[in-house]
């Protein structure tokens, strides 16, 4: 029988939350369904995963999902980490957002495209505000990297996480991402003087 489940755990960014699925007793590892960057509380980060996922909270996750766990941590903490072999369940997702996550997942850790950029590599250049739609319902964000997409001049534009477009330039940040413009007004230049 497969059961669904997910777990909190703590980054440098504030509680994050993964659900998953899978036998309960089984050799085959379980999919990653959702995951949840942090809320403006660990509470609200627990009621955003807990209804995205329709599983039971869980306090001690199978080792596999504890493995992506110890990345996410490490990522978070500036190791970039290339989650592209985790194993994403997206059959609740339609044909072109499917395509959309498999294209955003090839995109690597401090590097960027453009929604525009993306759709012609998708072969569908007049698709970006589709393409910008699909990744505003990622269910699985930073795994499928939906942060490293960017408005046409790195416009960080809008952002589904809590914090926005704020979480977002932290995020590229942590990967190394350069997007500032060469005046250093760019996006990311107030967050290149933090720690």
């Amino acid at each position: 029988m497969t059961q669904a489940a997910y777990c909190l755990f703590e980054t440098p960014l504030g509680a994050c939350g993964i659900a998953w699925k899978g036998p309960e007793s089984s050799r085959i590892p379980p999919v990653v369904t959702f995951f949840q960057l942090p809320e403006a509380t660990r509470s609200l980060t627990d009621t955003r995963i807990a209804g995205s996922s329709g599983g039971r909270k869980v306090r001690v996750p199978p080792p596999h999902i504890a493995g992506i766990i110890k990345r996410v941590q490490k990522h978070l903490d500036g190791d970039v980490q290339d989650f592209l072999d985790i194993i994403v369940d997206l059959d609740a997702t339609g044909p072109f957002a499917r395509q959309v996550y498999e294209a955003v997942r090839k995109i690597p850790a401090g590097r960027t495209r453009s929604y525009g950029e993306l759709a012609a590599e998708m072969s569908r250049p007049t698709a970006s505000r589709a393409v910008g739609q699909a990744l505003g319902r990622n269910p699985i964000p930073l795994i499928i990297p939906c942060h490293r997409v960017l408005a046409r001049g790195n416009d960080l534009r809008g952002f589904s996480a809590h914090g926005g477009v704020e979480t977002k330039a932290r995020m590229l940040k942590i990967e190394g991402a350069s997007i500032g413009l060469p005046d250093g007004k760019g996006p990311l230049a107030e967050f290149r003087k933090r720690p």
